[in-house]
């Protein structure tokens, strides 16, 4: 039988990305995916700023910023009547290109270090499989199914089957994670169930390709174009694109056309080839637990939630970067037994606060169609006042699903177990606005050295010991050195950076998050320190 230390079930972008994270500490996996290649269905249309300043801290985002929309094109969000009528309102959002020039501006630790990328899923996975393919650390099995497993007080075993010959094999593990998906084989035999809201309404998607880009493009390059007849996303801006539309009730989506959808939310025919066309049914669950034991749930598994805001997927890169780094700890001996029971502790919440986000979001949508009242009807279109006071109720409801830094960047790993003199009282939180803290739990602010390097990319592998007082740093050096945890010291000469940080001394961890904080006095008990945020709670 063979024998890996880390089984993945599922290689979508959630999987392939813990795989990577486990792969960069040297760790060995197993990942298998029951389709023969990656995915075909856009799934997703955005990787957050968040998610590609993890990327970037991985060796990622570089890779998966060649097969985005090029990064000199807006994020604008444009609502409509239809794409031969009238633009009522447009939200106008910086390209990828005009953001990194803002941030190195502004540096204020305000900013985040990376721009959000305008992508498909269906781009993203074949970067993400290449890279995990040049990896000898992981054993890339796509085509093979997870079926099954039994837990053993010492490790997993789990059944795979070879989808092309049906023949079945047994693999032992020390920790199998699932990544598969809403319907989880993993989730299901552990028997945890969703807590939240299934089948929020039905909606029909239709994947085509068009160069009609006078009719598709009639007001400029924008990301989505929007009515209460549905939503258009532009893929790649050039020919590839998806309408995603409501499923009203009473009618069966079974009998619906396809290419009669697309041209009743375009507002007249046009020329375009359907790649692919589907109903799918969202939802705004979040698992009742993350995982039993040595079987633990990430991505889809533990989450699902509607499309607007698009923390989906996101959601799931943060849940990889967290659990990879702290099960490379646990399995090279320097991790606590707590260091994994913080990973539902820290991940859950946030998981909660995306789908009620999300939920409020739709709630704006259904505001906004509210408001369009009969404009789409007959020829109410054709009056300007109409539009004039439709528009101007757009403006006023805005377009927070697109804003939301406080969603993205603001939330603060409150109450966790391996977080060292936390808030002892609840942080406040903006889930429009990013405030940036220094707080235990929180991310560290994103700034700009004197020499013009980014702080981030000066952290080294695990823990990085920030100071900037120029302290005695050898009690958490050598505290480091008996407990074997790699830590790295970055000492820094930053007088204008005082203001954002605050304090003389942080404790960041391999996520960007902040495991402790110290200022001058008496010198901080770095053995405790460590401990604490490694998961070896009161043990010394």
């Amino acid at each position: 039988m063979k024998s890996v230390p880390v089984l993945i079930a599922g290689g979508g972008p959630v999987g392939m990305t813990l795989a990577n994270v486990l792969a960069h500490f040297g760790i060995r996996s197993m990942l298998v995916e029951r389709n023969a290649t990656t995915t075909r269905h856009p799934k997703m249309d955005i990787t957050n700023s968040r998610s590609m300043e993890l990327f970037r801290r991985f060796g990622l985002s570089d890779a998966l910023r060649k097969v985005a929309v090029a990064e000199d094109h807006p994020f604008d969000v444009s609502w409509i009547t239809s794409l031969a009528g009238y633009e009522l309102y447009r939200f106008r959002y910086m390209s990828p290109s005009a953001f990194r020039k803002h941030s190195r501006t502004r540096n204020d630790g305000t900013q985040p270090l990376e721009p959000p990328m305008r992508v498909s899923q269906v781009e993203i996975e074949p970067v993400l499989k290449k890279a995990i393919d040049a990896r000898p650390e992981v054993e890339v099995r796509f085509g093979v199914a997870f079926e099954s497993f039994e837990a053993k007080d010492d490790g997993v075993v789990a059944t795979l089957r070879e989808q092309g010959s049906g023949a079945q094999e047994q693999v032992s593990c020390q920790y199998l994670i699932g990544c598969d998906g809403g319907s989880s084989r993993v989730r299901a035999g552990l028997g945890i169930g969703l807590e939240g809201q299934s089948r929020v309404g039905e909606l029909y998607m239709i994947h085509f390709r068009s160069t009609e880009r006078d009719l598709l493009q009639r007001w400029g390059v924008a990301w989505h174009y929007q009515s209460p007849l549905g939503t258009m996303i532009a893929q790649n801006d050039d020919d590839i694109w998806t309408v995603h539309v409501p499923v009203l009730p009473g009618q069966d989506s079974t009998k619906l056309d396809p290419r009669a959808l697309v041209e009743a939310y375009a507002g007249r025919p046009f020329a375009f080839e359907i790649l692919v066309a589907n109903a799918w049914t969202p939802h705004l669950v979040v698992a009742e637990s993350y995982g039993k034991g040595r079987v633990l749930l990430a991505g889809d598994s533990a989450h699902q939630f509607i499309p607007t805001g698009g923390y989906g997927m996101n959601s799931g890169v943060g849940d990889a970067i967290d659990l990879g780094w702290k099960l490379a700890a646990t399995l090279q001996g320097f991790g606590g037994p707590g260091l994994l029971a913080s990973y539902e502790v820290e991940r859950r919440p946030v998981a909660a606060r995306n789908r009620d986000a999300s939920g409020r979001h739709m709630q704006v949508r259904m505001q906004i169609a509210e408001a369009y009242g009969n404009l789409l009807e007959g020829d109410n279109s054709e009056n300007p006042v109409r539009r004039a006071e439709v528009g101007a109720e757009l403006a006023r409801l805005g377009n927070a699903e697109n804003e939301c830094f406080g969603i993205e960047h603001g939330f603060v790993y409150e109450g966790s177990p391996i977080v060292a003199d936390g808030a002892t009282t609840a942080f406040p939180f903006d889930p429009v606005v990013y405030k940036p803290t220094t707080t235990p739990g929180a991310r560290l602010p994103s700034t700009f050295l004197k020499d013009g390097t980014a702080l981030y990319d000066r952290l080294g592998q695990y823990f990085t010991l920030i100071d900037f007082r120029g302290a005695d740093l050898s009690p958490f050096v050598d505290a480091a050195a008996r407990r074997r945890i790699p830590l790295s010291i970055l000492q820094l000469d930053e007088p204008d950076l005082k203001g954002v940080y605050g304090r003389d001394m942080l404790l960041v961890r391999p996520d960007h998050h902040i495991a402790w904080r110290g200022t001058g006095g008496k010198a901080p008990n770095a053995d405790a320190i460590l401990a604490t945020t490694l998961g070896w709670g009161g043990e010394r």
